[in-house]
């Protein structure tokens, strides 16, 4: 009988974040993974999360990479830091699992992809939303026509208050020289992403305007935007850090799409809820009832996104026992950051900007 092998041993980077905790019970619901080390140079934040996963502690990557090299790194840097932590890795062949929108520049996730595609190792990041049951049905609705040519549509995310980033012990979230900017790098390229899957299109050129509320940070907290893909279709989106705090689970989310024949909306319930896709379609064989409403009720799932957290790790541990390309790319992140950076030189020059092929 053929052995089972042993499980990719797993190294979290960087605890200054919203997210590694979280990510902790779906790596656990995942055999393939096993969380090992932790690296963190705040002592209390280190200390405190090796207790309570029971890892090894390293405060540098230099000591990690040097006393116990992981396969697998999954990182929480700060964006700014990313490149080089994720270069150093990929150099001892470790798999990069890095956390959106990749690093604070376009420049920098393109390092990453060089240095994993230099290096032979896995590099993926984390649009997770590609793997709600919602979107993949509007991706196959919109593959068959049932919508016609997509013509526009939008996208809103507004998320929480500056606040939560000084409360989750990551004030560089507010550093514009270390996050990159304000929601739509850290928000925004969700739909960016999202919108690429799901027309199988690129952005082509965009317009911009950022609206900076707040007065104590160098980053803005609105962010508005107009994307035209090359197919044509126009999709605009709404990113804020302003959601009131009384709104139903702190966050807005809404997807629609408008095509020559029909409409799809969706507002996301976002974790372990009943979503609801509706359908408005002039398709013969929506005859009798042109309106649908479909419902989705996702698996419950402990950990950051729910099911589509878990979807994003699993799926990465099987393209590397299996040794074929992750489901997102670095490459997807490179793209998702020129669509940001291209969004803010529109708001700089009050014009529609092209994104770099």
């Amino acid at each position: 009988m053929k052995k089972s092998s042993p499980p990719l041993r797993v190294a979290i980077l960087g605890l200054g974040h919203l997210h590694p905790r979280s990510y902790m019970p779906l790596f656990q619901a995942v055999p393939a993974f096993h969380v090992q080390s932790v690296v963190e140079p705040n002592d209390n934040l280190r200390i405190a999360f090796a207790r309570d996963f029971g890892l090894q502690e390293f405060k540098t990557v230099d000591d990690l990479l040097r006393k116990a090299k992981p396969d697998v790194a999954a990182l929480f840097l700060p964006h700014a830091d990313c490149p080089a932590a994720a270069v150093a890795c990929a150099k001892a062949g470790v798999h990069l699992m890095v956390e959106k929108p990749v690093a604070a520049s376009a420049a920098g996730a393109a390092a990453i992809v060089q240095a994993a595609r230099r290096n032979r190792v896995k590099f993926t990041t984390g649009y997770c939303w590609r793997y709600h049951p919602v979107a993949r049905e509007i991706k196959r609705l919109i593959e068959e026509g049932l919508i016609g040519r997509v013509v526009g549509g939008e996208g809103r995310i507004a998320a929480g208050r500056l606040q939560r980033y000084l409360d989750g012990h990551s004030p560089w979230m507010l550093e514009k020289r270390r996050s990159g900017g304000g929601p739509m790098y850290n928000l925004g390229v969700h739909w960016i992403d999202l919108f690429r899957f799901l027309l199988e299109d690129e952005v082509q050129c965009v317009s911009g305007r950022n609206v900076k509320v707040n007065t104590r940070y160098d980053i803005e907290d609105n962010s508005f935007a107009h994307l035209q893909f090359r197919n044509g279709a126009v999709m605009a989106l709404d990113i804020s850090y302003t959601v009131p705090d009384a709104f139903p689970y702190g966050r807005d989310l809404y997807i629609g799409i408008r095509g020559t024949r029909g409409v799809l909306a969706w507002a996301p319930a976002y974790e372990g809820q009943k979503d609801l896709l509706v359908l408005c379609s002039d398709d013969p064989a929506f005859s009798g009832s042109p309106r649908r409403s479909l419902e989705f009720e996702l698996e419950p799932v402990k950990g950051y996104s729910g099911y589509m957290g878990l979807m994003y790790v699993r799926r990465f541990a099987d393209c590397i026992l299996q040794d074929t390309e992750p489901d997102i790319t670095g490459q997807d992140g490179v793209a998702a950051l020129r669509v940001v950076e291209a969004i803010y030189q529109a708001d700089q020059t009050n014009r529609w900007v092209e994104v770099r092929a």
